[in-house]
């Protein structure tokens, strides 16, 4: 009941109209890379707003701009909008009846069962379900400003988990998403990468403040931040009570996937990941 609850108060207040994801099913057939589209849209962004700024240096006005431009308020940001439609984007769309939330309850689904599951992608190599995209561009924003506020990463990566628990994560969806926490840490190094130098190891700062103007010293590179815990079948999500159960079971189907392409369900560089991301909870 306390599920079909926050349901009905959701579609009651608009709230939702995003995707859970998934990264288990046809993950074996080919995708053409993405990274390189992506990188061109956001760097066509800083471009732009660099080239028309007016007035004296501001880094937050900065990156609202970049947010306004790709990012959004709505749900679903204009850059995953763009990157779950447009025909420069390879991607796995899986219909929710062909999903791992197939044949279970809408009750234990809640969000999965009413909007479906948005499509994955091919970026620096990894699966990625589009909507790290938005993670990466306002749960990043919004981190990048928790920072700024308490000056520790430690305690911004706190209320990151909040909401992770909270209305956007596992209170909606019974998903706890370990991936989207990595991609709102890497969006926050991203925004921090616009104005500090070795943010990204052996990189300078993407821009420079010179004479009163910003200059694009270095073009931005998705390749710098994503990596295999973006991908959900691999940095897994953990489940409440309500869906362990059936994802449990769900999961066992992929069994025979993982016998033919064992490579393909690991990461190389697990060690280093959990170091890196030691904070994220």
């Amino acid at each position: 009941m306390r599920a079909l609850a926050i349901i009905a108060t959701l579609l009651v207040s608009g709230t939702v109209c995003a995707y859970e994801t998934d990264q288990f099913s046809n993950r074996l057939q080919p995708l053409e890379d993405s990274t390189q589209v992506l990188n061109e849209r956001v760097n066509q962004s800083i471009a732009d707003i660099a080239a028309h700024w007016r007035g004296d240096r501001d880094d937050s006005h900065f990156i609202d701009k970049i947010y306004f431009d790709i990012g959004g308020l709505h749900w679903v940001d204009k850059l995953e909008s763009w990157a779950m439609k447009s025909p420069e984007v390879d991607r796995l769309a899986t219909p929710r009846r062909e999903s791992i939330y197939a044949g279970h309850p809408v009750w234990a689904t809640r969000v999965a069962a009413l909007f479906g599951v948005g499509p994955t992608i091919k970026v620096n190599g990894q699966l990625i379900g589009s909507d790290k995209l938005g993670h990466f561009l306002s749960q990043g924003r919004k981190f990048w400003r928790r920072w700024q506020r308490y000056d520790d990463e430690a305690q911004a990566a706190e209320q990151s988990a909040f909401t992770e628990r909270a209305l956007f994560g596992q209170l909606t969806t019974g998903s706890y998403s370990n991936a989207d926490l990595v991609a709102n840490f890497e969006g926050y190094r991203f925004y921090r990468s616009l104005f500090e130098d070795q943010v990204v190891p052996g990189k300078p700062a993407i821009l420079a403040w010179r004479e009163g103007h910003w200059v694009v010293q270095r073009p931005f590179d998705f390749a710098d931040h994503v990596n295999a815990y973006w991908d959900e079948a691999i940095n897994v999500n953990d489940f409440d009570a309500l869906l362990h159960d059936h994802m449990r079971q769900r999961l066992q189907d992929f069994c025979t996937d993982f016998r033919a392409e064992p490579g393909a369900w690991s990461s190389q560089d697990e060690a280093a990941l959990k170091q890196r991301y030691s904070e994220l909870q």
